[in-house]
């Protein structure tokens, strides 16, 4: 993974989050702060590159919208980007703040990215310590564009530069002030890019170290994540982009098969939501293209 790459990745997610933020009525995830991390420049390219892909999204909507730039960047993004991040993140800091309420104080984000949970919780620098955990290009890139545009670091959040992907390192936590007591860790976006084997391992090294009652909330993809056309074949897009961006979807999961991964790792499914049961939470009612991504599921599960 290159600089280069390694910042699309990050910055097209922060993209789809802002456009959310700016354009979408009701919010499923509101974050207001991602626009400010994406040039004019940036944000110019991504769109322009979207509109001119349209014929690969899906032909019939290139033809029935085409002129129209607006709703054809507003179809793909609604339709193709937007459902999952937005979704999972809305699920994912609903348990964190069900947590924090219980009395969590370490939080772990695997993939960061460009989140930005830390930047809009400010009530929580002083009782909660967040672990930042991706790529070194990725954290390079992030510190830098934090500095560029004037965003205070918050002194409760610890970048960690890891391919966590290959091997986790409890080590660079513990140096970073890491502590041996109740964690909740996230891990976003990330699953199906690993193979069924590497996730295992990764689940088993997470959970090695923290005390019962840590817990993670992750996305998966289930059995029919190759076969699985979707709406506008959206799926299938979606598989076909990633094997074309260098980074090919490499795993999908039964729920037993996730249930029994879990197990072994000494964790118990607390809570399972499947895409109808994601869709009634958080789409119902729309009037937009906004519907929940077929074949991918969130969990999260504690460590018993």
């Amino acid at each position: 993974m290159n600089k280069g790459e390694s910042s699309l990745t990050s910055l097209i997610s922060a993209f789809s989050r802002a456009y959310h933020s700016q354009f979408d009525t009701p919010k499923i995830f509101d974050d207001y702060l991602a626009k400010e991390l994406i040039t004019q420049k940036e944000l110019h390219d991504i769109q322009t590159n979207m509109i001119q892909g349209i014929q690969f999204f899906n032909k019939e909507i290139a033809e029935k919208l085409y002129g129209q730039t607006e709703e054809l960047l507003k179809w793909i993004v609604q339709t193709q980007l937007s459902p999952t991040p937005l979704a999972r993140a809305a699920y994912c800091e609903k348990v964190v703040h069900n947590e924090v309420m219980l009395g969590l104080q370490q939080y772990v984000i695997l993939g960061a990215g460009l989140d930005t949970f830390s930047l809009r919780h400010p009530e929580f620098e002083n009782t909660l310590k967040i672990f930042e955990i991706d790529h070194p290009a990725t954290q390079e890139f992030k510190k830098k564009r934090l500095t560029e545009v004037e965003i205070t670091l918050s002194s409760n959040v610890h970048y960690i530069s890891m391919d966590f992907t290959k091997k986790f390192s409890y080590q660079l936590l513990m140096d970073n002030g890491f502590d041996y007591k109740k964690t909740f860790f996230s891990l976003l976006g990330v699953s199906y890019y690993l193979t069924k084997e590497e996730t295992a391992s990764l689940l088993n090294h997470l959970f090695a170290n923290v005390p019962s009652g840590s817990s993670i909330v992750f996305d998966y993809a289930d059995e029919k994540l190759f076969s699985e056309k979707g709406i506008s074949n959206r799926v299938d897009n979606m598989v076909k982009m990633a094997a074309a961006s260098g980074e090919p979807m490499k795993s999908c999961f039964t729920y037993k098969e996730m249930e029994k991964m879990l197990e072994n790792s000494g964790l118990l499914i607390y809570e399972h939501l499947s895409p109808n049961t994601i869709n009634d939470l958080y789409f119902d009612n729309r009037e937009d293209y906004l519907t929940a991504f077929e074949t991918i599921h969130y969990i999260h599960a504690v460590k018993k």
